[in-house]
């Protein structure tokens, strides 16, 4: 997915991220990949303008078979305390990486307030 913020500027920003669902909240998190700095523009960006796009896309050679969906939210940086924890048990579950290397950073989370999605043809 890529993770669309804004920045003091008005500037979009954009990263890749990976998430996972949990009813109509998205969860992503810091974790302990390189990064340039340990103040992520991503996160004070949602810290000071929470409105945020979330993009999943496929795409194929075969363009009967893309797609894409966008979820657009309002973020809350979670530092500490039991969403924070939950949402990393949720995040561990899904991808094996964090089992080994728990995220120690932030978690994201992004109330997801409407979602727009797109078929190149529509599933059988």
């Amino acid at each position: 997915a890529r993770l669309a913020t804004t920045d003091p500027d008005g500037r979009p920003h954009l990263v890749p991220n990976v998430f996972v669902l949990d009813g109509d909240t998205l969860y992503s998190a810091v974790d302990r990949k390189p990064k340039r700095s340990t103040t992520l523009r991503r996160i004070e960006n949602a810290r000071a303008r929470p409105d945020v796009t979330i993009l999943v896309d496929h795409y194929d050679d075969d363009w009967s078979r893309l797609w894409w969906i966008r979820l657009r939210g309002r973020a809350r940086v979670l530092d500490a305390g039991d969403e924070r924890e939950r949402a990393l048990a949720l995040l561990a579950e899904k991808y094996p990486q964090y089992r080994d290397e728990p995220p120690d950073g932030p978690v994201l989370a992004v109330d997801v307030t409407d979602v727009r999605e797109w078929a190149a043809t529509t599933p059988d």
